[in-house]
C-alpha cells in the first residue's frame, strides 16, 4: 500500500513536470548557528552530516539541475560557535565569515533570527550590514513604524516568474534579549499581522508568495494569539504558497491546501528544497517539499576556500587549543581534571546525563550557588553528550558544557514556585508503563528546557503524569513548604523564557553576575585544578522498574547498543513487543 501511494505520488509530480509551463525551486536553509565548515570545535573534529559547506555542495547541484533555482535564509546564523560567539561577534566592525560564506553562497534573501539580537541591535546591524542580500523582518519595526531592517519583504524574479519573500521573526525576542543594546526601541508586530499587510502591499506584483518564518508552526509564548505561530501565519493568509518554518530545530515536511511547508534542523544539517510548477499564466499547478539531509555530502572546497573562513578555521582552533586568549596563542591548558564527568550511557543514545545526576551539572550547580550566594541553583544540560573528559582542559571542553553566554541571577521564589519550576522542568519525560525498558523522553520538548537542581532533594516519579511528578522536596533536611522563601539561581535566558513567560514565579531578580557563567567556568579551573568530579545524588527518578536481572531488557539492549534497534530515546521499547523487537534485530542482522 505504502509503495502504491509513493507511486502515485512521484506520478502526479512528472505529470505536473510535464505539463507545466514553468519549473522554479526554492531553496531554504535556517538555522546556520555559525556553522560553516562542519566542525565541532568543541570536540576538536570534523562532522560528517553538517556545515554550510555541505550545504553548498547541494544547492550547486541543484542550480545545475534547475537554473531557476531561489536560495533564502530563515535566520539564526551568526550565532553559536566558538568562532561567532568568542571571536568575531566581539569584534563587529571586522568582515564576519558568516556573511561572508553566505555572500559566496548566492543568497537572494534571509530572515532576521531571535539570536541575531544576542549581541543588541548595533552589533546585529554591522554585521548583517555586510551582506549582499537583503535582510527581511517585516514585523519588526522602528518607532516611526518603518521596517527595522529597512525591508520587510522583496520580489526575487526567477524564469519570468516573480516570487515574492516575506520574512517574519517570532515576536518573542524581548522575551529573551529585552535589555539587550537598542531592543526596547523596537516593536515586534504579531507574525500573522504583519504578513497579511506585506501581502497587500504586494497587491499583484507577484506570482508566487513565500514566508520565510523565524518561529515554529505552534505558539511558543502567545498561545491564545497566535502571535508566534507559522500555523496562524497560515490560517490567516491561505494565499501563501511556500511557508519556510525555522527556530525549533525540527525537520517539518507537510502540504495544508496548495501550501508547502518545509523546516530543517541546526547547523546545516538539513536543506528544504520547494519545487514550483507554474502554467503559462504563471499561475501554480502543482508544488513539493522536500527535506534533504546532508549526511554524506561531500563539503564544498570552495567555501572552504574562502580566504577568510579559512582564517576564521585556523584562527578558531587556535582559540580553544591555546586556552581561549584574545590570540589564541600559548597552547596553556586552562586547568585539567582527575576523570571524566560523564558515566557510560547503559543504552545507545540515552543519556545518563538526564536521568540520573553526574558530575557535569553538580559542577555547573556548584558555580552558580557559589557565584549568587543562592540556596538553590537551576542548570540544564545543553547537549547530551556533554562531557569533561580526564587531564587537561582547553576553552572548547568548557564550551561543551555550557555554550551559551548566559549570565547569573538571583531570585527570590516560594516554595510553591520552586515546586511549579520542577514540575515545568520534569514535563521533559515520557511516562513510564509497566514494560518499558528504558526512561523516554518527549520528543516536543528539547534537550535544554530540562534543568537540574541543587541545593534540594527532590524524586521524579515518572510513573504519574505530567505535572504530578515532583515528591519528597527537602530544604535542608525538611520537608519544602509551599510558603517557604528561598532565593533560585537561574540563567537569564530560563529566567525570561520560562520563569516569567510561563508565570511560575512572581518575584524579579535582585542580583544578575558581571560575567557569564561560562566565564565563570573557566575561572574556577584557573583556580581549582585539578578538579575532580563529584555527585551529590541530590535527585532520582522513580516509579519505573528497570531490573536489570530480566534476560529479555539485556537482549534488547544488546541489539541497540550493537546497532540493530534504533535508540528508543523518544518512545521506549516494551517487553510486552519482545519477540517482534528480537525479529527486526535478528532482521536488521541478516541484511
Amino acid at each position: 500500500m505504502k509503495k502504491a501511494l509513493i507511486a502515485t505520488i512521484v506520478f502526479c509530480t512528472i505529470l505536473s513536470a510535464v505539463f507545466a509551463d514553468t519549473h522554479i525551486t526554492i531553496l531554504g536553509t535556517s538555522d546556520l548557528h555559525g556553522n560553516i565548515w562542519g566542525y565541532s570545535y568543541e570536540d576538536s573534529k570534523e562532522t560528517d552530516n553538517n556545515g554550510m559547506a555541505r550545504l553548498y555542495t547541494y544547492i550547486e547541484s541543484v542550480r545545475e539541475e534547475n537554473p531557476n533555482t531561489i536560495l533564502i535564509d530563515a535566520g539564526d546564523d551568526i550565532q553559536g560557535t566558538i568562532m561567532t560567539d568568542d571571536i568575531y561577534n566581539k569584534t563587529p566592525d571586522a568582515e564576519h565569515p558568516v556573511i561572508a560564506a553566505m555572500n559566496y553562497m548566492g543568497y537572494e534573501a534571509m530572515t532576521l533570527g531571535n539570536h541575531e539580537f544576542n549581541w543588541g541591535t548595533d552589533t546585529a546591524a554591522k554585521i548583517l550590514s555586510q551582506a549582499d542580500f537583503p535582510v527581511l523582518a517585516a514585523n519588526v519595526r522602528n518607532q516611526d513604524g518603518s521596517y527595522a531592517t529597512g525591508l520587510g519583504w522583496i520580489i526575487i524574479p526567477a524564469g519570468g516568474v516573480d516570487v515574492a519573500v516575506i520574512g517574519v521573526i517570532t515576536p518573542n525576542v524581548p522575551i529573551w534579549d529585552g535589555g539587550k543594546e537598542g531592543i526596547g526601541s523596537l516593536t515586534f508586530l504579531p507574525a500573522n499581522e504583519a504578513v497579511k499587510e506585506a501581502i497587500a502591499e504586494i497587491g499583484d506584483k507577484a506570482d508566487v508568495i513565500v514566508v520565510s518564518a523565524h518561529m515554529g508552526m505552534y505558539a511558543e509564548f502567545d498561545e491564545d494569539g497566535g502571535s508566534d505561530s507559522a500555523q496562524k501565519i497560515l490560517d490567516d493568509n491561505p494565499e501563501i504558497d511556500v511557508l519556510q518554518v525555522a527556530h525549533n530545530h525540527v525537520v517539518v515536511s507537510e502540504k495544508q491546501g496548495s501550501t508547502v511547508i518545509g523546516g530543517c534542523r541546526n547547523g546545516g544539517r538539513d536543506i528544504a528544497r520547494f519545487d514550483i510548477y507554474l502554467d503559462d499564466d504563471n499561475n501554480v499547478i502543482d508544488s513539493t517539499v522536500q527535506i534533504v539531509d546532508m549526511k554524506g555530502v561531500v563539503p564544498s572546497e570552495e567555501i572552504r576556500s574562502i580566504p577568510l573562513v579559512k582564517e576564521a578555521h585556523e584562527q578558531t582552533i587556535a582559540y580553544v587549543t591555546g586556552g581561549g586568549g584574545e590570540d589564541g596563542e600559548g597552547g596553556v591548558a586552562l586547568g585539567s581534571t582527575t576523570a571524566r564527568f560523564q558515566p557510560e550511557n547503559e543504552i545507545r543514545g540515552i543519556p545518563e546525563g538526564r536521568v540520573r545526576d553526574t558530575a557535569v551539572m553538580d559542577l555547573i550547580n556548584m558555580i552558580q550557588l557559589n557565584a549568587s550566594g543562592a540556596d538553590v541553583s537551576a542548570a540544564a544540560l545543553f547537549k547530551d553528550t556533554s562531557d569533561l573528559p580526564e587531564g587537561d582542559i582547553n576553552y572548547g571542553n568548557i564550551f561543551d558544557i555550557y555554550k551559551f553566554d548566559n549570565t547569573l541571577y538571583r531570585v527570590t521564589v516560594t516554595g510553591a514556585e520552586l515546586k511549579a519550576y520542577m514540575e515545568w522542568s520534569a514535563e521533559c519525560y515520557n511516562q513510564w508503563q509497566p514494560g518499558d525498558i528504558s526512561i523516554s523522553f518527549d520528543p516536543e520538548y528539547p534537550d535544554y528546557l530540562y534543568d537540574m537542581f541543587e541545593g534540594v532533594d527532590y524524586e521524579i516519579d515518572l510513573s504519574q503524569p505530567k505535572g504530578e511528578r515532583i515528591k519528597n522536596v527537602m530544604f535542608k533536611g525538611e520537608p519544602l513548604k509551599d510558603d517557604d522563601v528561598l532565593t533560585l539561581a537561574v540563567n537569564n535566558y530560563r529566567y525570561s523564557s520560562a520563569l516569567k513567560a510561563q508565570g511560575l514565579i512572581s518575584g524579579k531578580r535582585d542580583w544578575e553576575s558581571s560575567s557569564s557563567i561560562r566565564d565563570m567556568i573557566v575561572d574556577y579551573f584557573a583556580k581549582n585544578s585539578p578538579v575532580a568530579p563529584f555527585t551529590t545524588d541530590n535527585w532520582k527518578i522513580t516509579g519505573v522498574d528497570l531490573s536489570e536481572d530480566d534476560p529479555r531488557r539485556a537482549e534488547i539492549i544488546s541489539y541497540i547498543n550493537e546497532g540493530y534497534l534504533e535508540p528508543p530515546y523518544s518512545a521506549s521499547y516494551n517487553l510486552a513487543d519482545y519477540d517482534a523487537l528480537v525479529a527486526e534485530a535478528q532482521s536488521n542482522m541478516n541484511n
